[in-house]
């Protein structure tokens, strides 16, 4: 095959002899230059070969060659077509018979006019199909004897064979939809009329748009039939030729298979590594792979190491064959309890050091020192120092008898003390624990919640070098759910790790694998350590529910009120006027702010009268501001005498 422009290769094209490889010739685009198609950039020289797939219909361009006027038309137009079957205009009735006899063709025949005919009072329509059946005198004059056929009713015109004009000669026969006229090998290249149009000796210019497969292009790439360049068709001679396309893990993962599917590595994504493992980290250009499919389950859980300076963090996939067993948490605020806390399941904890309560300042708020036990009832809320309502912790206090002891205790009705944490207390407690199960992986997440703390007590045996069974403890931290792809290396493709394409899009290219694809693997690495930095990226994800920080203590009251005095001396020049003798009576009224004020009895914060356990909300009014019965003149007076 000779070249011929893309456009007109296109328009010849049958659609079901696709697909069709062609060759780019010669053009505007060439020598390598790059240009953006429909969206997708696209480099074509001279030699390249394209592999052609689909063609699809964008617009007809519709060219009126009488008047010069282009509509375009879409692939969806209703109109419908006839075709002119001689493209040559004639412009006397003389020249459309003499045409007509030297073509060999008998009467009658059809034409139309590209003008309106006016003759004896009776008027032809423009592009009205007129039947010429003979030439004849008529009233002394070489006529053409023509029927004009209206539907209603045939009448007889004798048309003069001078009659000037623009005539064409029209095929009869059944009108044609848009894709037909545009299908038909034989119309192509001639005018149409067109009543939906009111035109005549219109022209049908269709554009498409070619989806072809190139060498190392991953995306199908669009070519417009308009782009100026000669394409050669060599399908015949290109049989051997296999086309490589380029495919991420991702749409391995989403395709579906078949599996296994031997790949090699084309490009590994750039970035910082994500695992620490040295499989993972080996990866590069040109090594070969086996993939075998999605993982199994497709949850993991993000662990961290315990009892080390730099922790370490891990990826334990759900089908971890290990041990575990838990052990005591251990929360550095009373907000972390309150947090931990879940619907019937009790939580007792040890202080393990002293938390100071807020003395004056909040004097309802008791103190904990090293080796009380209590119990996590929930939540409420207090009026602390200045009647500012504080978010606390709901608390019984637990005694040192043995756990027999306490049960018949509880049987008796025995009450208990309890009080209230600020949830912003400082403090270090360690959790009550008689748990000596062992639990795997799968059981554990369905009988606790996250985060919890555990040891491995005994490995995973199909990972001899399992790392976690090193660490005196581990934190699981969140549970992700995401598709990993089982990848197993070339030269070993027994011993096989799992890849998250999300995170790890390798582009790789189907290779044709000699030797018989294996079995299955044998073994798959069920933990994984990642890196610091995607460790951090990991808790970022909205699937991972990241603790708020605890509240913030209260400002002091009197160190915002002694600023704001100091700011007023600074901007009031009449302050610097006042006697010393003035100063008791300022000093009363700061002290009056500053120490806080009891009701007598106190000891309700101590004894609630409901004895029931779990979360608790409710307000615990510790002050009454309008009954002060206290009198401070004795400290005040104290005061001045030190001064004085």
């Amino acid at each position: 095959m000779d070249p011929v422009p893309l456009e007109d290769f296109v328009r010849a094209l049958d659609p079901a002899s696709l697909p069709r490889v062609l060759r780019v010739c010669s053009g505007v685009y060439f020598q390598s230059s790059i240009y953006e198609m429909s969206g997708n950039e696209c480099c074509l020289s001279t030699g390249d070969l394209i592999k052609v797939t689909q063609v699809h219909l964008q617009k007809v361009i519709c060219e009126n060659l009488s008047m010069g006027q282009i509509i375009e038309l879409e692939p969806n137009f209703q109109g419908h077509f006839s075709p002119l079957v001689c493209p040559q205009s004639y412009r006397t009735l003389e020249e459309l018979v003499t045409a007509t006899n030297q073509s060999c063709r008998s009467l009658p025949i059809c034409f139309i006019s590209a003008h309106t005919i006016t003759i004896k009072g009776r008027v032809v329509p423009e592009n009205q199909p007129l039947t010429l059946e003979a030439v004849e005198m008529h009233l002394g004059t070489c006529c053409a004897r023509c029927v004009l056929n209206t539907g209603a009713q045939e009448a007889i015109l004798y048309l003069p064979l001078s009659q000037k004009g623009v005539f064409w000669q029209w095929e009869p026969g059944a009108p044609r939809t848009l894709l037909q006229a545009l299908q038909d090998p034989s119309l192509r290249g001639l005018p149409f009329i067109c009543s939906t149009l009111s035109c005549s000796n219109i022209i049908l210019r269709p554009q498409y748009e070619v989806h072809a497969i190139m060498h190392m292009r991953r995306a199908i790439v669009k070519i417009p039939s308009t782009l100026e360049v000669d394409v050669e068709d060599v399908t015949a001679s290109s049989q051997h030729i296999h086309f490589i396309k380029p495919l991420l893990l991702s749409e391995v993962l989403a395709q579906g298979g078949p599996f296994p599917l031997p790949v090699e590595i084309l490009e590994v994504p750039e970035g910082p590594p994500i695992f620490l493992s040295p499989w993972v980290g080996s990866l590069q250009q040109g090594q070969k792979l086996w993939l075998y499919g999605q993982a199994s389950p497709s949850w993991r859980v993000l662990a961290s190491s315990k009892g080390r300076k730099v922790p370490r963090h891990f990826m334990v996939s759900g089908a971890y064959q290990g041990k575990l067993r838990r052990r005591p948490r251990e929360f550095s605020t009373a907000y972390d309890l309150l947090a931990a806390l879940q619907p019937g399941q009790p939580l007792r904890v040890v202080a393990t050091k002293d938390c100071e309560g807020e003395g004056e300042e909040n004097p309802e708020f008791i103190s904990l020192t090293v080796g009380d036990r209590l119990e996590v009832l929930g939540s409420g809320q207090a009026y602390g120092a200045h009647n500012r309502e504080v978010d606390v912790l709901v608390c019984q206090r637990l005694s040192d008898l043995d756990k027999e002891e306490e049960e018949e205790c509880e049987e008796e009705g025995e009450d208990k003390e309890r009080f209230l944490l600020p949830l912003y207390l400082p403090g270090s407690f360690v959790e009550e624990m008689n748990d000596g199960r062992r639990y795997g992986l799968e059981d554990l997440m369905a009988q606790l919640s996250l985060p919890c703390e555990v040891k491995v007590v005994a490995k995973d045996a199909s990972h001899p070098t399992d790392p976690l069974t090193s660490f005196p403890g581990l934190r699981l931290e969140e549970k992700i759910t995401e598709p990993f792809l089982v990848v197993g290396l070339g030269a070993e493709p027994r011993m096989c790790f799992e890849i998250p394409p999300r995170w790890l899009d390798l582009m790789v290219v189907e290779v044709q694998e000699q030797q018989s694809p294996p079995a299955g693997p044998t073994s798959v690495a069920t933990v994984e350590e990642v890196t610091e930095a995607f460790y951090y990226r990991l808790r970022k994800l909205p699937a991972c529910d990241s603790q708020r920080p605890p509240p913030r203590p209260p400002k002091k009251q009197a160190a915002s009120e002694q600023k704001q005095q100091n700011s007023t001396e600074k901007r009031t020049k009449s302050s610097q006027d006042l006697s010393l003798k003035q100063t008791p009576p300022l000093a009363k009224s700061k002290m009056s702010k500053t120490l806080p004020e009891f009701s007598k009895d106190s000891s309700t914060v101590h004894s609630i009268s409901s004895h029931k356990k779990g979360p608790v909300s409710t307000k615990f009014n510790t002050r009454n501001p309008d009954n002060d019965e206290h009198d401070y003149e004795e400290i005040v007076d104290k005061l001045k005498k030190k001064t004085i």
